[in-house]
C-alpha cells in the first residue's frame, strides 16, 4: 500500500497525489460518505490524518471493479463505507465477500467462453428436432421474441425463412449457435465482442475465439468495457483481493495507535 511520511495534517493535495487523482474527486469521495469524518482547524481547514489516505486508497481500488455491476458493485460498496464508517472487522468480512463475488463473475464468463469453444470444435448443442418458429425458440432458450429479433439485428445470427409465409424458422444450427450467445450475454459479453468472436468464426477460423472476444478491433470508434471482459475480470480479480490486505494493513495500525 502506499504510503507516506505526513505531518501530523495532510491536505487535500497530498491525499490527491499519493492516489494519483485531481484534488476535487478528494472531496467528491467525502461527500459520498467514503472517508471518516474529517476534522476541521479552527480556520475551517481539512485535518486529513494516514488513516483518510488508507481509506482514499482502499476506496479507489474497490471503485475500480465497479464496472462490473451486479454483486461486486453492492459488495465493493458496501465494503467503502463500512471502512468509511470505523467497522475495520465488518470491512475485512466484506473484502473477502468481494473476492468471492469477482471470482463468480469470472468463472462464469471462463465458463462460458469453454462453452463456446467446445461448440466451436463441432460439439453438438441439439438433439435432431423439426424447425420451431420464434415463440417457441424463444420459450426454449428461456428468452423474449424480443432478444432473439435483437440479436439477428446485430448480425449474431442468420435465421432461414419458411418460403411459404416468411416465418422465421430455427432449427438445430440456430437453436446451438443461440444458446452460446445467450450464454455469452449473460456472463456479461458485450454484443460487439461477440460480434467480433463470430465473424471470426464464420469465416472458419476456430482457433482464438477467447482472444476475438477479448480484443477491440483497432480502428472501432468506440470501447466498451464488455469488450475486454475477461482482461476486465482479471483486473479486478487482483484489485479485490489487493483489498484484503488493505483493510488488513488499516487494521494493524488502528491497533498499533490504541497501544501507543
Amino acid at each position: 500500500m502506499p504510503d507516506i511520511t505526513p505531518p501530523r495534517y495532510l491536505r487535500t493535495s497530498d491525499l490527491a497525489k499519493a492516489a494519483g487523482i485531481h484534488p476535487n474527486t478528494v472531496r467528491l469521495y467525502e461527500q459520498w460518505g467514503f472517508l471518516p469524518p474529517i476534522p476541521r482547524s479552527p480556520k475551517g481547514y481539512r485535518r486529513f490524518t494516514q488513516a483518510h489516505l488508507d481509506q482514499l486508497l482502499l476506496a479507489r481500488t474497490a471503485m475500480s471493479c465497479t464496472v462490473i455491476g451486479g454483486d461486486v458493485r453492492r459488495t465493493a460498496l458496501m465494503l467503502i463505507h463500512t471502512a468509511a464508517g470505523g467497522d475495520l472487522g465488518g470491512a475485512l468480512e466484506l473484502a473477502y465477500a468481494f473476492v468471492a463475488a469477482v471470482q463468480a463473475e469470472r468463472a462464469q464468463a471462463e465458463a462460458a467462453a469453454t462453452f463456446l469453444e467446445r461448440w466451436a470444435e463441432g460439439g453438438t448443442l441439439e438433439a435432431s428436432q423439426h424447425p420451431l418458429r420464434i415463440g417457441d425458440a424463444a420459450r426454449l432458450l428461456n428468452t423474449t421474441i424480443d432478444a432473439l429479433r435483437n440479436w439477428e439485428r446485430n448480425g449474431l445470427v442468420t435465421v432461414p425463412r419458411d418460403p411459404g409465409n416468411g416465418y422465421r424458422l430455427y432449427g438445430a444450427e440456430e437453436i446451438g449457435r443461440l444458446r452460446v450467445i445467450r450464454m455469452l450475454i449473460r456472463s456479461g459479453y458485450g454484443c460487439m465482442a461477440i460480434l467480433r468472436m463470430l465473424t471470426l468464426l464464420d469465416s472458419g477460423q476456430t482457433g482464438n475465439l477467447r482472444k476475438a472476444l477479448d480484443t477491440p478491433d483497432e480502428d472501432d470508434d468506440i470501447h466498451y468495457v464488455t469488450d475486454r471482459w475477461l482482461s476486465i475480470l482479471a483486473d479486478a480479480a487482483e484489485a479485490a483481493q489487493r483489498t484484503v490486505g488493505m483493510v488488513e494493513a488499516m487494521l494493524r495500525r488502528a491497533a498499533l495507535q490504541e497501544t501507543n
